[in-house]
């Protein structure tokens, strides 16, 4: 309906292209009334004539049946004629013998029969008026003409029922014109009541709109006030004072994760560029300072590698690009494996498989094996050298879900900070890096775990006490039988 509206206004040739939604409001709904008013005035002004036509076709009918039963009884122009009053009142008999020539009149002072004639509609007439009469036009009046012959004493005769339809011609011609002007007064009255009607309703929307002008991305903490009234205005308020705290809660996250991007790429290509310089100067003769050297440069490397894997995979799932393969998948055999590779890569930490249940799920493997190998990675970074990392899965009572634990012997996480732990690039705090293998992570591993879990309708919880270790609680749905 809005699309049409405006198709609407746009085809109006005198409308301009930017003209305001409240006039185009005005515009349409003034327009709406004038057809309304039109449309009761012709049809207002129809019933009136049709109401006149149709009370003067009965009264001569009646009349007509009245005078033709005196007739048939007898009592033609007899003096007991007229005692039963056959003619309505406003209805004129004229009684015409073969020549023409009036025999009986019950109103001389009437327009003759040859006025009459002469001004008889021919060619057309209203459409209300009766197909059995005619109609004639006669000074300022309208006259319905109807007529029936009849014997008398041997003589043929014909009688002329004449009744006035609208002696008031002009008086309706004047009731028209007055419609027709008060029609255009109601439009106009209108048009104005509308705009001022249509400015005050969308006010709110035009405070909505400057509002908006103030707001930029330096400046998002403006908020538009949201009206007292619950309709639809407060309602877009509310939706769009929504959006903006998403919007702004993006803007902080977007330039937050610049910044700790830059601060995180920052100390290895320092590293790399300090080496570099370190070699440039001393490298070809010393080879203890070149083995250094190049050692360093690699392992910074291969940091950057890693972060800027983790990068474009969280940027590729903001943007619903990052795809997954699902597939029927049995659970245990993926743990498994998974665990015996971590017992071989984390030789200074024990790391055990628990009750391993035998489960069936609609997963990606690949994404699947990566999320359980970052708990495992962060559980080996976070727990002391010689701690023990275990792993187990157990069916949940309902048979719909299976439960997959990863806990550790660490340093643990306070409270406090146990909700941060998923968003990009948090990390506790100094004393959880470069804890048993002297490496320090990104903060990038438990977001992306995080992604694959939502893809995938896990559930995640975590247990963690300092220096009590850490659980993490994976609650993985199985798939149906019944499908």
């Amino acid at each position: 309906m809005r699309l049409r509206i405006e198709q609407f206004f746009r085809r109006l040739p005198l409308l301009p292209s930017r003209t305001r939604i409240s006039t185009k409001i005005t515009l349409l709904y003034a327009a709406i009334l004038f057809v309304v008013l039109i449309f009761t005035s012709v049809v207002m002004g129809v019933g009136i004539y049709f109401s006149f036509y149709h009370q003067a076709e009965k009264e001569i009918n009646i009349s007509m049946h009245h005078v033709m039963r005196n007739i048939e009884t007898g009592k033609a122009f007899s003096p007991g004629f007229w005692q039963s009053n056959p003619l309505l009142p406003g209805v004129v008999m004229r009684v015409t013998d073969i020549t023409g020539e009036v025999v009986y009149d019950t109103d001389p002072r009437y327009p003759s029969l040859g006025m009459i004639e002469s001004g008889r509609m021919k060619n057309w007439k209203p459409f209300w008026a009766s197909d059995q009469m005619d109609v004639a036009r006669v000074y300022n009046m309208a006259v319905y003409h109807a007529t029936g012959d009849f014997t008398y004493e041997g003589q043929v005769y014909r009688l002329h029922f004449l009744r006035t339809i609208t002696s008031e011609t002009d008086y309706l011609a004047t009731l028209q014109r007055m419609v027709l002007v008060t029609t255009i007064i109601g439009f106009i009255i209108a048009l104005i009541a509308g705009y001022f009607l249509s400015n005050r309703i969308l006010k709110p929307l035009r405070t909505m709109t400057q509002t908006v002008r103030k707001i930029e991305v330096e400046n998002m903490d403006r908020r538009i006030e949201v009206p007292p009234s619950k309709d639809e205005m407060a309602e877009l308020a509310e939706t769009f004072n929504h959006m903006l705290d998403r919007l702004q809660a993006g803007f902080k996250q977007q330039q937050q994760f610049v910044s700790d991007a830059s601060h995180e790429l920052r100390t290895p290509v320092t590293v790399i560029l300090g080496y570099s310089d370190l070699l440039s100067r001393w490298g070809r003769s010393d080879k203890e300072v070149l083995d250094e050297g190049i050692a360093s440069i690699c392992s910074e490397a291969e940091n950057m590698q890693q972060l800027i894997e983790k990068l474009l995979f969280l940027a590729r799932a903001d943007q619903k690009r990052q795809v997954l393969h699902k597939e029927m998948l049995e659970l245990s055999e993926l743990i498994a494996d998974v665990v015996k590779k971590m017992q071989i890569v984390a030789k200074d930490h024990t790391v055990t498989l628990g009750v391993n249940d035998a489960a069936l799920i609609y997963a990606d493997p690949v994404t699947i094996r990566q999320m359980l190998r970052i708990f495992l990675d962060n559980a080996v970074k976070y727990t002391p050298a010689g701690g023990t990392i275990t792993i187990a899965s157990k069916l949940c009572p309902d048979r719909k879900h299976i439960l997959v634990t990863l806990a550790d012997t660490g340093i643990g996480i306070a409270k406090e900070e146990q909700e941060r732990i998923f968003e990009r690039f948090y990390r506790v705090d100094t004393s959880r890096t470069k804890i048993g293998n002297g490496v320090g992570g990104t903060g990038l591993g438990l977001s992306i775990a995080r992604w694959i879990a939502a893809q995938h309708d896990i559930a995640i919880r975590v247990e963690s006490e300092p220096g009590q270790g850490t659980t993490f609680f994976l609650t993985i749905p199985l798939v149906d039988e019944n499908d």
